[in-house]
Order: structure tokens, then sequence, then C-alpha cells
């Protein structure tokens, strides 16, 4: 091992230069890059150079600190079969893949003097968060994932070769996204379980201003293609549903032209391969997180679903405003005109302008009054009189949720673009690739690790989990 200081308070020493000297002198690597540092002709250049020189030292200094920690007095724990302290068995050999290099290393190990079959027990091994057979440290697997969430796996592989000069291959990525992923599925599971036992979770803190805001929620779902029979990506894609939520607080601002604008913050994404009933507990328990209880105004927002008003009945009704997507209402009234009086006539688009402009303004009811009466006219053709019925029992259904004007005024959105953008971000933009086809574990364990980044909750996915009964 290269001589360096015995601290790396010591480094910045005047009285100590000899030791990095020696260690720069004594590599011929350090030598070559420090050639390249100085012949550099551009700025990229000497920070590259500088960036390999860094990472070298880097691994150096870890290397001399695990040395110096491994010939520090050990505390032996007591064998977990018969309680007889574990004896060294001198020092070990260990390395393992970080992100500036391979590390390596020798420790203490120790074994049972009964001879337990407990195998070897390496304290300093447990300080530093390793684990037996671990090859590759947290950060390598956790840029990686970071990495999964946006683009393919051979692509996340080819990113830390060229960053970090690492072996990793586009399997290995996967296999650590399977891992993370389903721990996360896990964890969700547990909180699932603790909610349906009567114990909430806690909300979320927040600043005045924020718990202040509104709170929107919306949700929508969106097409994913599958492989159609597990472990084989051969035959037809398979396209199954994906239900996806949103909740965000809504801040209003004016801008510098004195005009009144409204911005989404704190966005929170719920997602499940499945149907509304999974959805359901898990877009509750985000609700609470999110304080929905304390929430000054809720604003439900979505198109015309069945299952998500149905959730949204079951749910949210006590406590939230129900607005139905106005531009979906639109369409239905676009629909109803052209079956009736024909939509390349201009009398078919004059009547669709002026329905669209009483429902905009809050007169819902002079539409349901004028429907009513062309549904009771004698000789309207069948299926005219169909599309119509259709339209009026849409309306009708949906009469609360129909107060545009009074939303307008609260500053309310009238349509349910932050969902649909929320299901570009989250599903298609990752999983709706030229010839992407997915297996569910392998969609559900990366769909989780998206989840918890746009979520805030990545970086904890790499942490123990101290939740109850874990």
């Amino acid at each position: 091992m290269l001589r360096l200081t015995n601290s790396f308070d010591q480094i910045n020493d005047p009285e100590h230069p000899t030791d990095v000297e020696t260690w720069v002198i004594s590599d011929p690597s350090v030598q070559e890059l420090l050639h390249v540092m100085k012949q550099a002709t551009s700025l990229t250049l000497l920070i590259m150079a500088a960036w390999r020189f860094a990472r070298k030292l880097t691994v150096c200094l870890v290397e001399n600190m695990l040395a110096q920690r491994a010939q520090e007095a050990t505390t032996w724990p007591a064998c977990p079969e018969c309680g007889r302290c574990l004896q060294s068995k001198g020092f070990v050999s260990r390395q393992i893949l970080t992100l500036m290099g391979v590390i390596h290393w020798k420790r203490r190990v120790g074994r049972c003097p009964h001879g337990c079959k407990i195998g070897q027990v390496a304290p300093l091994d447990d300080e530093l968060g390793l684990v037996a057979q671990q090859r590759t440290s947290s950060e390598v697997k956790q840029i990686a994932c970071a990495l999964a969430i946006f683009v393919p796996f051979e692509t996340a592989a080819a990113l830390l070769h060229r960053w970090f000069e690492l072996p990793i291959t586009a399997g290995t990525v996967w296999g650590w996204v399977q891992t993370v992923g389903k721990s996360a599925m896990e964890r969700l599971q547990r909180e699932l379980d603790r909610l349906n036992e009567g114990i909430a979770p806690a909300a979320e803190p927040l600043d005045t201003r924020t718990a202040a805001q509104p709170l929107l929620i919306g949700g929508d779902g969106v097409m994913v293609p599958f492989r159609p029979t597990p472990g084989s990506p051969k035959g037809r894609v398979v396209w199954r549903e994906v239900k996806v939520a949103i909740l965000a607080r809504l801040r209003r601002q004016t801008t510098r032209q004195g005009q009144a604008v409204s911005r989404l913050e704190r966005r929170r994404l719920v997602a499940v391969l499945g149907d509304i009933d999974a959805l359901a507990p898990r877009l509750w328990l985000e609700a609470l997180r999110q304080g929905v209880a304390s929430a000054p105004l809720v604003a439900w927002v979505s198109d015309g679903g069945r299952g998500f008003w149905r959730l949204f009945r079951e749910r949210f009704e006590k406590k939230a405003t129900g607005i139905l997507d106005f531009y979906h209402a639109a369409q239905h009234l676009w629909t109803a005109a052209a079956a009736w009086l024909d939509g390349r006539t201009t009398r078919a688009r004059n009547w669709f302008q002026n329905a669209r402009h009483q429902l905009r303004h809050g007169e819902s009811a002079a539409i349901l009054t004028e429907l009513e009466a062309t549904l009771a006219l004698d000789g309207l053709p069948t299926t005219a009189r169909k599309t119509l019925q259709n339209l009026y029992n849409y309306l009708d259904k949906h009469r609360d949720h129909l107060d545009y004007e009074q939303f307008k005024a609260l500053g309310l959105p009238l349509g349910s673009g932050m969902v649909e953008s929320a299901c570009k971000w989250l599903i298609q933009q990752r999983f709706k690739g030229v010839g992407m086809r997915w297996s569910e574990d392998g969609f559900n364990h990366l769909l989780h690790l998206r989840l918890a980044w746009v979520n805030g909750r990545f970086d904890s996915l790499f942490l123990p989990d101290l939740s109850p009964n874990c």
C-alpha cells in the first residue's frame, strides 16, 4: 500500500509535504495523469485529468484510513449459537467496487472458539455497513438505479462506464432495480397494512404558506405494453392499464404584468398496475401524508371515468369539491351535436358553441332543460336519441361538478391536464419506448423507483428500514 499521511488533517500540514509527494512519485499512473494535466490544451481536458487524479487519491486515502481502523482494538461479539466470545483468526483481505474505484483492505475476522458454524465475523464490516458477499458499495447501486429511472438499463451501464470507468453491465443494473424496487414495494405494503389496522401515516411537514394552499387530486389511466407470457418476449403485445393519480398544492401568484397564474407545488404521484380498488388505498395513504384532513380546500379533478368518480364518492366527497374535466365534457357536447344535427352543418357547430359557452359559465341547467325537451320530441332518430340520452345522463350525474364559473373564481383548474402530464412523465416516457414490452415484476419494480424519485423518497430506499414490523 502506498505510504500516506496518518490523518486527513496532516495532509494539509506544511510540515509533512513528503507523504503525498512520495505517493505521487511512486505510482507511474499518477505521474502520467500529472503529465496530462500539465499538457492539457483545454479546460475540459484539465478537469478530466484532475478528476481521474482525485479518484486515485480518494482510493488511497480510504485504503489508508481503513488500514488504520483495522489496527484499532476490536470488541468481539458473542457467538449467536453458544454465547462464547468470538476469537480473532487474523487478518483477511476484502475488496469492494466503489464510485471512485476498487478499494482493497484487510480487517480482523473472528470465529467461535467452539467451532459453531456461524462463518467468519468481521466487526469492521458491520461498522462500515457492509454485508457478507457484498461486492459493490451502496452509492454505485444508488446512482445506477437513479439512471435507470430515466434511461434504459443498457444506457445506464454505458454512462457508468463512461463517467466512472465502472465495469457494470445492463444485467447488473437490472438486478439492482429489481432488488431495490421489491424492497420499496414491501415497505409500501407494510404502510398499507398499518393503514388498514387504523394506524394513519404522519403527514409530511408543511410550511405555513404551503399549508394554506388548496390541495388538488386527480386520476387517470394509461396503457402499457406487456409480454404475453412470463419469462418470454415472444408473442403479441398485451396492453394493460395502469391507474395513476396526482396530488399537488396549487399556488396562486401574480406576474410582473399583473396577470394571475397558478403553479403546482409538492407534486406527489400514486400508481398501480391494477384496477381502481387497488389504487384506492394507495391514494388515500398519500392523501393523508399530504394533509388532506387539514387542507383549507381540496379539489378532485377528473374526466368521466366511472371508477374514479366512485373512488371520489367513497373516499373524498365529504372533504373535496368535485370538478368534471371541462374539456372532456365539451367533447361529449360535440358528439351529441354531430349525431343529432350532423356535424358537417353550421347548425351543429352553432349549437355546440352555444352549449359550450353555457357550460363554461355555469348554465348547465339550461343545457339539461333543452336536452330534456329535445328527447320528448316525436320522430327523433334512434341513433340521435341514444346519443342525446347519454349526454343527458352524463351531465345529470355530474350536476354538482359543473359549476365552472365558481371553480374559476376560486382559482381551481377546469381540466385534468395535471394528471395527463403525470401519466406522460411517469409512464409513457420510460415504459412505452420503441420495442418495449414488460414483465409484471420488472414493470412494478421500476415503477416504484420512479414513484420514489418524484415523491422525494428515493434516497430513503437505500437506508435501513426502521419502520415498525420491518
